[in-house]
């Protein structure tokens, strides 16, 4: 690493350097939350069109067995037996769920939803972008009702009420600069509030029968975490071991195991123990430290004595930031860049031109695309004028009606979360294939729409524009790192 120095022009005057690398580091990261999951969209849109090609492909059949190969743990005569498939679904996307429960936490701490005021708009978006989906849905499904069909179509309705925010971000970074930041804060907020009842949903209407043993082994497995964390408990790998214990009894329980992630991350702590000013303290008394045997003429300090001092660095710098924020910013690549994209390699897998589709499986294919399709920018388009009119909300300035269309359709992009909740609605290959399909049909039409109308409704800043609000951007960046 370069010395600093104090004619450094990579830093404002007067900013010391080990400070103002703290301040970064605290900001909350909006910028590179977008940047990944802008980067993670494409990532996601190679594996499923890998995933479709392969299962539509002579090797669709070892597509399906690959996923399907059994994986077994056994420890002292006790055996336990899943799919690698089951792995990814059931174990890899409790990171992801874990991931989603911290970023509720810190939005309702001190981001968008903090605050009622401002998080009036994009709940109410998010509910009316959740219950008008399911509402087609259904409509859809009933409009065969007299052919028996109703019955098989419906688990389905919970599919299209979730938005996929690595696809959604990815569009608006394809329209540039025609969307201004404001929207994206926006789209985060819904997205946040959206996996949320996407959660809930999972929670209360596609677990299985509760099981009170599992249910108390996970109760104890809270009660650990809980303990540690009433006891000061700071190591990070202290509580993988409540965290699995969760994990393993949710899943006994009934409940689906995903929902421990959830639970583990709203219980992550959100608050830093030192914070800025803190930091910055111990981390003069560490430089201090260092630079005392050359100011003073006294020889270099000992290995124990250096040890020592660095070794206090790293809990500063440990401590500087919440245990949430810091392991959101470690997880949050892997989740991105592997995680999802296993689970789209796993589950994106249907057979085009393979056998027909049953009668059923049509119509729920249609009824999920309408529900994603038209569903979620008709949903959140009501929503928001009914809570502007009714004076909840207001629109954030600068962004108008035209904004919250192109925000609605990209809203309809719903991979993740729809595939994952229809992979718990319905067990039969064809029905499952047929919902997939309309998964993503639904969301590749709005990704389009949302692109068309967003260059043809939003108008490019001019260069004078441009500039200008990037010096506006570069002053206030400027301003908050001095």
């Amino acid at each position: 690493m370069p010395r600093l120095s104090s004619t450094d022009t990579s830093f404002p005057p007067e900013a010391w350097g080990p400070a103002l690398r703290l301040a970064r580091l605290a900001r909350r990261p909006l910028e590179r939350f977008f940047q990944i999951q802008a980067a993670s969209g494409l990532v996601l849109i190679a594996c499923a069109m890998i995933a479709l090609g392969i299962a539509s492909s002579r090797f669709g059949a070892s597509y399906i067995h690959f996923w399907h190969t059994p994986v077994a743990v056994e420890v002292a005569g006790h055996r336990f037996e899943r799919s690698l498939e089951w792995i990814v679904n059931d174990g890899l996307m409790a990171i992801f769920f874990f991931v989603v429960g911290m970023e509720i936490r810190r939005e309702v701490h001190q981001g968008e939803l903090s605050d009622l005021r401002r998080a009036a708009l994009p709940a109410a978006a998010a509910l009316g972008g959740m219950l008008f989906p399911a509402a087609i849905y259904l409509l859809v499904a009933y409009s065969r009702a007299h052919e028996g069909w109703f019955a098989l179509v419906r688990p389905g309705w919970g599919v299209p009420m979730a938005t996929d925010i690595a696809f959604a971000v990815g569009v608006l970074t394809l329209l540039g600069k025609r969307i201004p930041p404001a929207l994206r804060v926006l789209l985060l907020a819904l997205a946040v509030i959206d996996d949320l009842g996407a959660i809930i949903v999972i929670a209360l209407f596609y677990s299985k029968g509760i099981h009170l043993a599992g249910l108390g082994v996970a109760a104890g497995g809270l009660a650990l975490l809980l303990l540690l964390r009433f006891a000061g408990v700071r190591a990070k790998l202290a509580y993988v071991a409540p965290a699995l214990v969760i994990w393993g009894g949710t899943y006994a329980a009934g409940i689906h195991p995903t929902i421990a992630g959830v639970v583990v991350g709203l219980l992550t702590p959100v608050r830093a123990w030192l914070g800025t000013d803190g930091a910055r303290e111990g981390l003069e008394a560490d430089v201090r430290a260092l630079s005392r045997s050359r100011a003073g003429g006294e020889a270099d300090l000992s290995a124990q004595e250096l040890a020592s001092v660095l070794r206090h660095v790293d809990a500063v710098r440990r401590e500087a930031t919440s245990p949430a924020e810091a392991l959101i910013e470690t997880l949050h690549p892997w989740v991105a860049f592997v995680i999802m994209p296993l689970f789209a390699l796993a589950n994106a897998g249907v057979a085009l031109g393979g056998a027909p589709v049953v009668a059923a499986g049509e119509l729920a294919l249609v009824a999920t695309a309408a529900g994603l399709a038209l569903g979620k920018p008709l949903g959140i388009c009501v929503a928001c004028a009914i809570s502007i009119r009714l004076g909840i909300a207001k629109l954030p300035r600068g962004l108008g009606w035209r904004h919250v269309l192109v925000l609605g359709l990209v809203a309809g992009i719903g991979f993740t979360m729809a595939l994952f909740v229809a992979q718990l609605a319905f067990n039969d290959p064809a029905m499952l294939g047929a919902v997939k399909l309309g998964v993503l049909a639904a969301s590749g039409g709005a990704a389009i729409v949302a692109l068309a109308v967003g260059r043809l409704a939003l108008p490019a800043p001019s260069p004078v524009e441009s500039s200008a609000a990037a010096e506006t951007a570069d002053e206030a960046e400027d301003s908050t790192e001095a």
